[in-house]
């Protein structure tokens, strides 16, 4: 199987389990909100991102295994499959006792850190660990599922776990609506977790039957990798980056704002959240093949590829966005109620956040693939200007401070420094190739961006009384989008006329072995 072919499947998995998990999911948390409290909800978040914080310990290990997965796999060579998945399993395990370890530790700040809120510190503890627990089971257990990932096959994975967490979903939804107990409501949590272990852990054994589960390899395989351990080093700081602008927000909201106010940015954050989710799922297999693709070093392919992709992207982010910013309010009001509406201005900040997220993959995926994470300045950086301007516009503009600090380290380390990094040490040749290249897509989409803004103000009246109302607004919205943006990316970029030929010769070669 080609790795387009693989792409693709992973695509059809998860554009599928999105269609089912998107209604679950907000089905469900407007449940949770109505019966659960906005406050519980804004505890629920709170933990998770305190949580991420300790899952900083992993170090970036999983991706530099991946990095130095792909070329075994190419070659398939099984020992040497067996000997980097031992050596991954022997670094979670201690990385797993390092977070419960670290997890514990933090747990006894809890009494100061939450000292005005209107839940027992048994409830928040219980909370805390059952979500811990849940986390562990990926550094003791799961951690096999990165060669499912590296080997393209990122779709066994998000069968078993999205099938699972909209089963979850549900118990937690009737949970909520007939009992109203917090404490069940969690431990369904741990419960799903458990189930989803055991079921990876089989479908592993069938996929790979030489591979050694449970590996004797001991400490002393770290020191044979020294490259991976010094990518691994690399890449914390990284992951530092990633961190504090995905997983502070939560905290700066309810430390500069208010623990409700979690809960009003936590409904627009599921929505990105599993807008991204989609994408990075549609997507999985593509880091993979991308390592495959660096592994065989043709330049001309490789460049090729990475064009095909940024016009794939632009046009996602740009579909997305635009999409978003039209219908968002309008659901929101439906969804869950007026009073839950955050300023235009903060929805605009996220938009930009997201279509920056969306646009920056091909460099992530090239770098990643040709393991450049020396660069650990650019992530410190990024930890400063975010949190810098998040505290000092955060206790002046509540949310929209923080959302602008998450902005601004984006638009100056992600969009100007990282493209130059891969350029100069991964594709080694100008960077005036690549804004020759990226900033036509930039103006393609403004271009497309205000055609569309003044047909919908001029042309269109579009309320939503209900949720039909509302789908047919979504459709007339997005078969716009879809019409005016496409077309401007078919007639001015040749990479996403490539990528649009590439899948209709893959169609039409389906179509005819049928």
């Amino acid at each position: 199987m080609s790795r387009v072919s693989k792409s693709l499947k992973n695509a059809k998995v998860g554009a599928f389990f999105f269609l089912i998990s998107i209604f679950v999911q907000f089905f469900s948390r407007k449940i949770f909100l109505d019966f659960l409290g906005d406050e519980f909800i804004g505890l629920a978040s709170t933990l998770r991102s305190v949580l991420g914080f300790l899952n900083l310990a992993e170090l970036g290990i999983g991706t530099a295994i991946g990095y130095a997965l792909y070329k075994p796999i190419f070659d398939k060579n099984h020992g040497e499959i067996n000997r980097v998945i031992a050596l991954l399993g022997v670094l979670y395990k201690r990385i797993g006792l390092f977070i419960f370890g670290a997890g514990v530790i933090v747990s006894l700040f809890f009494p100061f850190f939450f000292d005005d809120i209107p839940f027992s510190l048994g409830l928040i503890y219980f909370v805390f660990f059952s979500f811990l627990t849940s986390t562990l089971l990926t550094y003791f257990i799961n951690y096999h599922m990165t060669l499912l990932e590296a080997d393209q096959k990122g779709y066994v994975v998000q069968v078993y776990f999205q099938s699972l967490n909209i089963a979850r979903l549900l118990l937690q939804a009737a949970i909520a609506y007939y009992l109203q107990n917090f404490y069940i409501w969690i431990i369904m949590e741990v419960i799903f977790a458990g189930f989803f272990s055991i079921i990876l852990r089989s479908k592993i054994k069938q996929r790979y039957p030489w591979l050694i589960i449970n590996s004797k390899e001991k400490a002393e395989i770290i020191k044979s990798y020294p490259d991976v351990i010094k990518k691994t080093k690399q890449l914390f700081i990284h992951k530092m980056g990633s961190f504090v602008k995905d997983g502070t927000d939560n905290i700066l909201v309810y430390a500069l704002v208010s623990l409700q106010s979690v809960a009003f940015f936590g409904n627009y954050q599921l929505i990105f959240m599993k807008l991204t989710g989609l994408i990075k799922i549609t997507f999985a297999g593509t880091g993979a093949g991308i390592g495959n693709l660096v592994a065989e070093n043709d330049k001309k392919n490789i460049d090729k590829v990475f064009w095909e992709m940024m016009a794939l992207q632009f046009f996602i982010a740009g579909f997305f966005s635009l999409a978003i910013y039209y219908l968002i309010s309008p659901f929101i009001v439906l969804w869950i109620g007026e009073k839950y509406i955050l300023e235009e201005a903060i929805i605009l900040l996220m938009i930009g956040n997201f279509f920056i997220t969306m646009v920056r993959s091909p460099v992530q995926h090239f770098q990643n693939a040709y393991g450049l994470f020396s660069d650990i300045w650019a992530p410190a950086v990024e930890i400063i200007i975010n949190l810098v301007i998040s505290l000092i516009f955060g206790k002046l503009w509540g949310i929209f401070g923080i959302m602008l600090g998450t902005f601004t380290s984006l638009s100056l380390i992600v969009m100007l420094w990282k493209p130059y990094f891969l350029y100069s040490r991964g594709f080694k040749s100008s960077i005036w190739d690549y804004w020759k290249g990226f900033i036509p897509l930039v103006i393609v989409f403004l271009i497309a961006a205000f055609i569309i803004n003044f047909i919908f103000n001029n042309f269109l009246d579009l309320t939503s009384t209900n949720f039909l109302e509302w789908c047919i607004n979504a459709l007339i919205i997005s078969t716009l989008v879809l019409i005016i943006y496409g077309s401007l990316m078919y007639m001015s970029s040749q990479g996403f006329r490539n990528f649009y030929n590439r899948i209709q010769k893959l169609i039409l070669d389906k179509i005819k072995k049928k």
